[in-house]
């Protein structure tokens, strides 16, 4: 139905591992830890992701982009976000707005919340004013507090279009390279 629109909520969580720099929100952010993971390990554009497709009802990360494809191993986390807003595409949606909170005691994400709105919205379609990223501490408190890694909360709205760029709605096959 055109115009209805839909709310997602993604979260993912890595642990950091040595070496640098880390990538968030698509953005290099200079550091002596990465994030682990199969991919770059970007949890901001993984919880995205997962925040979008949702709101479509069109699968979600681990589904799309599988860990036990090598195609996905250390992928670039802005490729696949930009992938899933296709397939919201093909589902009929389109992204409204998307709001991020990332957790961590470490990095400050206020030097680089800018550049990684701008990068997002972009691969989002949407205006930077539609993207809102804020970072948050845990106070010390658990394996965040202690800076063994950080975790990312999203919440994404997507509106339904007129008319679908598919014919059917997809949801499950995993993703290659369709953009």
């Amino acid at each position: 139905m055109p115009g209805q629109t839909r709310t997602g909520i993604g979260y993912d969580s890595h642990r950091f591992a040595p070496g640098g720099p880390m990538t968030l929100g698509g953005v290099s952010v200079p550091s002596a830890v990465h994030l682990a993971g199969h991919s770059d390990g970007d949890a901001v554009a993984h919880a995205l992701t997962d925040a979008i497709l949702g709101a479509a009802a069109a699968g979600d990360i681990g589904t799309l982009f599988p860990d036990t494809d090598p195609a996905n191993k250390a992928r670039d986390s802005i490729e696949m976000l930009a992938l899933a807003v296709v397939r919201v595409l093909d589902n009929g949606f389109v992204v409204v707005n998307a709001d991020i909170t990332v957790i961590a005691e470490q990095p400050k994400i206020l030097p680089y919340r800018d550049a990684m709105r701008e990068r997002i919205a972009a691969v989002l379609r949407v205006a930077v004013g539609a993207v809102s990223i804020k970072g948050k501490t845990n106070e010390g408190m658990g394996w965040v507090g202690r800076g063994e890694g950080l975790a990312c909360i999203a919440v994404a709205a997507v509106a339904a279009v007129e008319q679908r760029r598919t014919a059917q709605p997809v949801t499950d096959q995993p993703m290659t390279d369709q953009l």
